[in-house]
């Protein structure tokens, strides 16, 4: 057998029974995969579940309202995969009839969708041989031939792509797609890959060499953007609290969340943290005094930046204009950590 024929009969012998490689319905796979960036299969499983029962199709997708989407995405993040299904689903539904296209240029050329996800969808629901790289892709390739070029640079993509289309099988280009990300991900692993029942190893430039732990290869990233968020949890005498949408092109945008004044430092005196948010929001009711709810901040760690979060307790005996309840807040989509703050706060 040849390298190709060797990986698919791994890969029919051990794939995952997942549900979307029960269909070849391009709106399902394109959900799936969607989902499926930046996300383990098994946290990724039970959200596409939910997003294929309450959004089953591309017409119920593109007539929902982009808060609905982000609800239901709400514990995913990077939302902005959220935004562009929603805003590529409209975009199908109002130009293209409804229906999901079929060439990989015109799928590539969808918001949110890039090479990717595209040549996932073309192989696996078209049969067309448009060979996929990710994360599992860079590391076995990299592996077994030696790869040394960092799988961060611009250059790698164009290399790794060119090398797996190579390889790819004209006959089931999807399969095979799937075998290679599989590969990476239950033989091939980041740690403790499982080497000695490969049936790649006696051509593993890695193995052969001992340099496993060495590939793939990665050029190191900038240092890790800080920022310091104050959020100000504003309650009046009916416990009904003060939610805002981030409109900045940032983190989290479109999503809700108390309050904030944002510092270039950790500490700052109350008296100014006051002034600040009632300068901010011109607010006309009375405060008592503020509170700290967390004495050391909470750290959040993103893909590129750490965030240390304060939350700060201000009440007032007043009714807030457009406060919402404990209750009301549920429906909103916000950010994980303030969801997790409500739920311990109120509970």
């Amino acid at each position: 057998m040849n390298w190709t024929q060797i990986l698919l009969e791994w890969f029919y012998k051990n794939k995952r029974d997942f549900i979307w490689r029960k269909t070849k319905d391009p709106y399902n796979i394109w959900i799936s995969e969607i989902i499926l960036q930046q996300t383990r299969a098994a946290q990724g499983l039970p959200y596409y579940k939910k997003f294929i029962d309450v959004f089953p199709d591309i017409p119920t997708l593109a007539l929902a309202s982009q808060d609905e989407v982000l609800k239901l995405w709400q514990g995913l993040g990077y939302y902005s995969r959220a935004i562009n299904l929603h805003s590529t689903a409209q975009y199908l539904y109002y130009e293209c009839d409804g229906k999901f296209p079929n060439t990989f240029n015109e799928i590539i050329n969808l918001k949110g969708i890039g090479d990717y996800t595209a040549s996932a969808i073309a192989s696996i629901c078209y049969n067309l041989p448009e060979a996929v790289v990710d994360g599992n892709v860079y590391r076995f390739l990299s592996r077994f031939f030696g790869i040394s070029i960092p799988i961060n640079t611009k250059s790698a993509h164009s290399h790794f792509k060119k090398k797996a289309t190579e390889l790819i099988d004209l006959d089931n280009p999807g399969e095979f797609n799937q075998a290679m990300m599989e590969f990476g991900a239950l033989q091939c692993k980041p740690k403790n890959p499982l080497c000695l029942k490969c049936p790649f190893k006696d051509n593993c430039v890695a193995y052969k060499n001992q340099k496993i732990d060495l590939f793939p290869v990665k050029k190191r990233n900038k240092n890790m953007k800080i920022r310091y968020l104050n959020y100000f949890v504003i309650q009046d005498k009916n416990q009904k609290m003060i939610l805002e949408k981030r409109k900045e092109k940032d983190i989290w945008e479109n999503l809700f969340q108390f309050p904030l004044i944002e510092l270039p430092k950790l500490e700052c005196k109350r008296e100014e943290l006051l002034f600040q948010i009632k300068s901010k929001y011109n607010f006309t009711v009375k405060f008592d005094k503020l509170k700290l709810w967390n004495s050391a901040p909470l750290i959040h760690k993103l893909s590129h930046q750490k965030l240390y979060i304060y939350f700060w307790i201000l009440n007032s005996n007043e009714s807030l204009q457009n406060g919402v309840s404990i209750n009301d807040s549920r429906n909103f989509a916000m950010p994980i950590v303030i969801q997790n703050f409500i739920d311990n706060f109120y509970n």
